[in-house]
């Protein structure tokens, strides 16, 4: 059988990899020694031209469903990898069939969960790691994903503003289907709790993390953030006709955790009315930090930058002005010369928005050392200069 690429756009230079040899037999040569989860499969990462792509080994049909399902939830702008192509068809010299092999862009400022817990990684910001964890779990049930196999593992993780995004790196176990049921939800939740478990207990007896971790506290966290947010996300209240202001309030609770209402379900009877949201889309701080200033972000991160954003619309009193002009001053005059003063050799280091962010949390610390206010520039020359340098890298190249 010839070899056959199904991708949506072909790079040629994806020919050039040696698909007659098993993947654990590829050299340095063609590998990026690049940090990795756990996986039941021989992972690599290439870079192929200027992109690096993990590669998967696996049955063909496995590959193909993984690769179609991921591409749908590439459409429905779920956190997940980006599919990059299925390879089948693969032979050995002696014409022997080899595993097909799925590809997907491996995620810029990503890291496995045991990279993160090694480098860095604060016993607080553990329940930060699972948040985020528990955040992807939730979206991807409201948009009909059961997952089928919730883990640590299954995940990479990007810092954003002192806690977490994750994002699905292996889907090959779920379905899509118009609603995920209560018991599939409830399936999802129990399997990541024992996987989770497993993985925390197995990664302090590896002797990989100097973290602290209660493992049974961890998961019963997990279940309780679910539970929580599945409900503040999808339960109806019911309120009396004077009572509006409870519609409001609940779309500013839900904005606060980086969700937007696009439709509400309202039934009046009598003097009481039934409200639930129909329509919740993650991403809000997202979306409005990109429409005002055309930066890409992680939500905490840009909840981070709209409240800088707002401290410097009080601070010189341009509330009565457009909010668009006042974003593009700021952009100008605060957020482009602080993230310019990162030299070129840390620049792949972190990303720009999580730079920012963190500059604000040395502010505050300096401050309260200094007594009194510090200026956002001296502190960022000061991270820049003192901190920086020996941050652990959020960037995969730089782990290389």
């Amino acid at each position: 059988m010839a070899l056959h690429v199904v991708a949506a756009r072909t790079d040629p230079a994806l020919f050039q990899l040696p698909w007659s040899r098993p993947l654990a037999e590829w050299d340095d040569w063609y590998v990026v020694p690049l940090p990795l989860g756990l996986s039941r499969h021989v992972v690599r990462v290439v870079q192929v031209n200027r992109q690096f792509l993990a590669v998967k080994e696996t049955e063909e049909a496995i590959a193909l469903r993984e690769y179609n399902l991921l591409r749908e939830l590439q459409r429905m702008d779920q956190p997940c990898v980006k599919p990059r192509g299925v390879v089948t068809g693969r032979t050995d010299l002696d014409g022997n069939p080899l595993p097909a092999a799925l590809l997907t862009e491996h995620l810029h400022y990503s890291l496995p969960y045991r990279t993160v817990f090694q480098h860095g990684l604060r016993p607080e910001q553990v329940h930060g790691l699972v948040d985020a964890l528990v955040v992807l779990l939730v979206r991807l049930h409201l948009a009909g994903f059961f997952w089928g196999d919730v883990s640590l593992s299954n995940a990479l993780f990007r810092r954003s503003a002192g806690g977490f995004t994750a994002f699905l790196v292996d889907a090959e176990t779920g379905e899509l289907r118009d609603k995920v049921s209560d018991a599939m939800r409830e399936h999802d939740v129990t399997v990541g709790c024992e996987n989770i478990f497993a993985e925390l207990m197995d990664l302090q007896a590896s002797g990989d993390t100097d973290v602290e971790v209660d493992a049974m506290g961890v998961v019963a966290h997990l279940g309780e953030q679910y539970h929580s947010l599945w409900e503040e996300l999808t339960a109806a209240e019911e309120f009396g006709t004077d009572e509006w202001s409870r519609v409001e309030q609940r779309i500013a609770r839900l904005n606060d955790l980086g969700f937007d209402v696009d439709e509400l379900d309202v039934q009046a009877e009598s003097d009481r009315v039934r409200i639930q949201p129909k329509v919740v889309e993650a991403g809000h701080h997202r979306r409005e930090l990109h429409d005002l200033t055309g930066i890409r972000a992680e939500n905490k991160q840009a909840r981070a930058l709209l409240n800088d954003l707002a401290a410097f619309t009080a601070h010189f009193g341009y509330e009565d002005e457009d909010r668009a002009v006042v974003a593009r001053r700021w952009l100008s005059t605060v957020y482009t010369p602080i993230v310019s003063l990162v030299p070129d050799e840390l620049r792949g280091r972190i990303a720009s928005p999580q730079l920012f962010a963190e500059v604000m949390e040395h502010r505050w610390a300096m401050s309260e050392e200094a007594g009194h206010e510090v200026d956002i520039y001296d502190a960022a020359q000061d991270y820049v200069e003192n901190v920086l340098p020996k941050r652990p890298p959020d960037s995969t190249s730089d782990l290389a």
